[in-house]
């Protein structure tokens, strides 16, 4: 799973930094947020400290800001930041009932990732919680509602591909999990994001 989720991104930003004309890069790249969205979950309802797993997202955060804009000629906030605040409003709604006070906090923490902006915006934080409380064929359902959504509002044809990883832990659970055990180093699952950012940066300077 992880490495599925840094080989896609890989590609996706070498598309972006040097090919932005070939759709195909972006395309097989739109498999590596759900990945990235799945594992922050994951990583939400099993962490042994919340303070020191936000801590862990900041670092990231920070680290890459520069390298993603240099990369890949961004001027928002990077993906990290939106996995960041999808995690702090994951546990602020941990806090309280379903209600009028979860909407507000959702539709507040969208309206700020919008405008900012960060990295997927709204639709990379809604991403996230359809993960942490959607459950099998909900989960599937609901992403692809979010899909069809964002193509009719903002015509993101390509983003239909990110259902694909969705599809296979919906629907087969067993090769999912097996995925799943094929882990990499933390320190590499941790670093990879501003590291493989820096060194595009460094190539994009260079033939630049």
């Amino acid at each position: 799973m992880q490495w599925i989720a840094i080989i896609t991104m890989l590609l996706d930003h070498i598309g972006a930094a040097f090919f932005p004309g070939e759709l195909i890069w972006r395309i097989i790249g739109r498999i590596a947020f759900p990945i990235y969205a799945y594992a922050l979950v994951q990583g939400f309802r099993h962490t042994s400290s919340f303070g020191k797993y936000m801590l862990r997202l900041t670092i990231i955060t920070v680290l890459s800001q520069l390298p993603y804009q240099m990369a890949l000629g961004r001027s928002g906030l990077n993906v990290v930041a939106t996995l960041l605040v999808a995690a702090l409003l994951m546990r602020l709604l941990d806090q309280f009932r379903p209600g009028i006070l979860s909407i507000l906090l959702i539709a507040g923490c969208s309206l700020l990732v919008e405008v900012i902006p960060f990295d997927y915006g709204a639709y990379g934080l809604l991403l996230v919680l359809i993960f942490r409380y959607a459950q099998k064929y909900q989960l599937l359902f609901m992403h692809l509602l979010l899909n069809v959504i964002y193509l009719l509002a903002y015509g993101w044809v390509v983003q239909m591909a990110s259902i694909l990883p969705t599809l296979l832990i919906v629907l087969g659970p067993v090769l999912w999990r097996r995925i799943e055990l094929i882990r990499m180093p933390r320190w590499l699952w941790r670093s990879y994001y501003p590291l493989h950012l820096l060194v595009l940066a460094a190539i994009s300077y260079w033939h630049g």
